[in-house]
């Protein structure tokens, strides 16, 4: 029986049936192995806090309008963090074979037809854990992140948020020659950064604001900071960790009114350059040699050679019928978990044939 995670209201999901789609030509079946859950863009589906739920997204003037939500509950088929394999292929399709694993985006589904030329699939790399193909798309993000920031030899980078992209993200900061100081409100997160490549930690609760604190170990502050939690407040902590000119990446999916983000300060006097990260676009600067595909092509190969890694950040991995107790328990109990992974049967049969 075919299956989908659905949200049926705030705070309710659950596991339900769904129809098998014909196969089309350009198109491949995949069965999928396992699904990451973003803690970020998925909870708040999960809370209701997602503006495609509360307001009209008018694609043609790129405008959130009054009307009609885009999305209205129940919603299902939310989740960009899949791994499968290839069960049948469409005749006029080369680029995919049958058996082969596949990265990318279906959402928490145990059964899709992708279409094979899309540039959000991706073979999975010879050598790679199939679980880890899960963050091929978090990789993404935290690369444009780090891209953006414009992070460089040696120099210093803030990383605000310490979850999966922001560990991500630190790894990659680090890869690049930047010198690495995270920033999280948890302290298993930030001696976990301690070992994947950052220098030194800073606590987000830091009595005078983690950026003052900052800006006092690196003699005036860090060349650049990127902000992956989403949170105002640390926004605005990080506009004010970086030094005159500084720049900010502001990566975080950002919910509500920006309490606690202060423009007339910090970012003014100190003429900070802020720039949004969003993986529907790379850095403008960079032109067209980067673009999506070259943003996951680029993580997984660091993955592939073990420059990046991602074992450590799988803190859960629960068959999908359990759903609705894992977002319980990311929404409820972030310090207890990371990155939770979705396991579908198709992934069970095949680990139970290999013990």
């Amino acid at each position: 029986m075919r299956q989908v995670v659905e949200f049926t209201g705030p705070n309710q999901v659950r596991l339900v049936p769904e129809e098998a789609q014909p196969l089309r030509p350009g198109m491949i079946r995949v069965r999928t192995w396992y699904s990451g859950i973003s803690a970020g863009t998925e909870l708040t589906a999960y809370r209701g806090t997602n503006p495609y739920l509360t307001k009209t997204w008018d694609p043609v003037r790129r405008l959130f309008v009054d009307g009609e939500p885009t999305f209205a509950y129940p919603v299902a088929g939310w989740g960009y963090e899949e791994v499968g394999e290839v069960v049948e292929v469409a005749d006029d399709v080369t680029t995919y074979a049958v058996g082969q694993l596949v990265a990318g985006i279906w959402g928490h589904r145990s059964e899709a037809v992708i279409d094979a030329a899309a540039p959000i699939h991706r073979p999975l790399p010879a050598g790679v854990d199939p679980k880890h193909g899960i963050f091929a798309r978090p990789g993404a993000i935290a690369l444009n992140a780090v891209l953006a920031a414009d992070v460089r030899l040696g120099e210093t980078v803030a990383v605000f948020g310490q979850g999966v992209i922001g560990l991500l993200a630190t790894q990659l900061a680090a890869l690049s020659g930047g010198t690495v100081i995270a920033v999280d409100a948890i302290e298993g997160r930030l001696e976990l950064a301690l070992r994947l490549g950052a220098t030194d930690t800073v606590n987000a609760l830091h009595p005078a604001g983690a950026g003052d604190e900052i800006r006092k170990r690196t003699d005036g502050g860090t060349d650049s900071a990127i902000e992956l939690s989403g949170s105002y407040r640390a926004l605005h902590e990080a506009v004010r960790s970086v030094q005159v000119e500084g720049k900010v990446a502001a990566a975080g999916f950002y919910q509500g009114d920006g309490v606690g983000l202060r423009l007339g300060e910090e970012f003014h006097h100190n003429r900070v350059q802020l720039v949004a990260s969003q993986i529907s676009g790379t850095p403008i600067p960079l032109g067209r040699r980067w673009d999506q595909p070259r943003l996951v092509r680029t993580f997984l190969d660091q993955v592939a050679t073990g420059r990046l890694d991602v074992a450590p950040l799988i803190s859960h991995v629960v068959d999908a019928t359990e759903v609705a107790d894992a977002f319980a328990l990311l929404d409820e109990r972030p310090a207890e978990a990371l990155q939770v992974v979705l396991r579908f049967p198709a992934a069970r049969q095949l680990e139970g044939e290999t013990r």
